[in-house]
């Protein structure tokens, strides 16, 4: 299976092999961030990401199928984000798959983003269905249960800023750099965390929702009042934010496995994490010892295939594949696609 990603700022491309028994094996992943043509603006411009789409992806692709050792005639089928994501860069991938698809008469498969992020860890780790997946990246946080390949349940996912972008404009906000999550962790690091005390927006409500909007405000009505700011007063701004964050991402997965034990009880309690923002290490060793308390297991994929890149979307396409679902080459391309509509779904005649 060919995958394309072109949903944001990385232009990527993957060849990716599952055999009979499910298994799967990367032959090729190659990725082109866009870092440098963003990071004097401080974040994404669309404009700009899809204009480097246009210019790079032919050749990530070619790269992809020499690494892989194999022609365009060889795979299968291909796959190819079809949302959500910045529209103009959707368009430039499933657009390329749609040419490839006619031109070699190979089938097409669009693919959810969301559901190539949810469905890595079997790639990786080979994990079983049902588990619940929490999505952390700069334009999603979510609870996601996974039930089987195209379907999903929304358990719960945030009423205003993504957590990604909540690190990019504290980062933007205390100059730090793009991408924000890293700048942020490691200034972090020199800085104390209980300093000062942020809010933890939604903690005392049993839904599974996150907020980050009024934390993002605590933090910048706090820079304001020290300013002008010393190192050390951003470091620990910095580590107190970050420590905000960890809680709430502990609390509501506390609570996301609680509700899983309940509904699946006797079944092995699997948390998945998917995202760039799984890179933190103190939100990772938060997770850690919730999933240790809750008996269950923490399952996060090596990171560069928790961020934007071909392969996950390659295995999406190749899930889909084994499974009889193929799309018509007027499937069209959108900026959004929450996982649990029911177009994700695959009628059981589809195979």
């Amino acid at each position: 299976m060919l995958g394309i990603e072109t949903s944001c700022d990385e232009t990527a491309a993957a060849v990716v092999l599952r055999d009979e028994f499910g298994k799967g094996s990367i032959r090729s992943n190659v990725v082109r961030s866009q870092l440098d043509e963003h990071a004097a603006f401080g974040g994404v411009v669309p404009e700009l990401a899809a204009r480097a789409h246009v210019t790079y992806l032919d050749h990530i692709i070619a790269q992809a199928c020499r690494e892989a050792g194999v022609s365009l005639d060889e795979v299968d089928a291909i796959a190819a984000t079809a949302g959500p994501g910045l529209i103009g860069g959707v368009l430039v991938g499933l657009t390329t798959a749609k040419a490839l698809a006619a031109a070699l008469g190979k089938p097409l498969i669009a693919v959810n983003h969301l559901e190539a992020h949810a469905l890595t860890a079997r790639l990786t780790d080979g994990v079983q269905f049902p588990y619940l997946m929490l999505l952390v990246s700069g334009g999603h946080s979510q609870f996601v249960l996974v039930r089987g390949v195209g379907d999903y349940q929304r358990w719960g996912s945030t009423i205003d800023d993504a957590l990604g972008e909540a690190f990019d404009k504290v980062a933007k906000l205390l100059t730090l750099g793009h991408p924000g999550g890293p700048a942020v962790e490691r200034i972090a690091r020199s800085g104390d965390p209980k300093r000062f005390k942020f809010p933890r927006p939604l903690l005392r409500e049993a839904r599974l929702d996150f907020s980050f909007s009024g934390l993002k405000t605590a933090v910048r009505l706090q820079a304001e009042a020290l300013a002008p700011l010393s190192d050390q007063d951003v470091a620990d701004i910095a580590a107190s934010f970050q420590a905000a964050v960890a809680e709430i991402v502990a609390v509501r997965s506390r609570q996301a496995l609680e509700r899983f034990a309940s509904e699946f009880p006797g079944q092995a309690m699997r948390l998945v994490v998917a995202g760039g923002v799984a890179a933190n290490q103190t939100i990772g060793a938060a997770l850690r010892a919730v999933c240790v308390e809750a008996g269950a297991t923490l399952v996060v994929p090596p990171m560069a295939l928790c961020t934007d890149n071909g392969a996950m979307v390659a295995w999406a396409g190749a899930e889909r594949f084994a499974l009889g679902a193929l799309d018509d080459l007027d499937f069209t391309a959108r900026p959004r696609w929450p996982l649990d509509l029911d177009d994700m779904r695959i009628e059981p005649d589809a195979a």
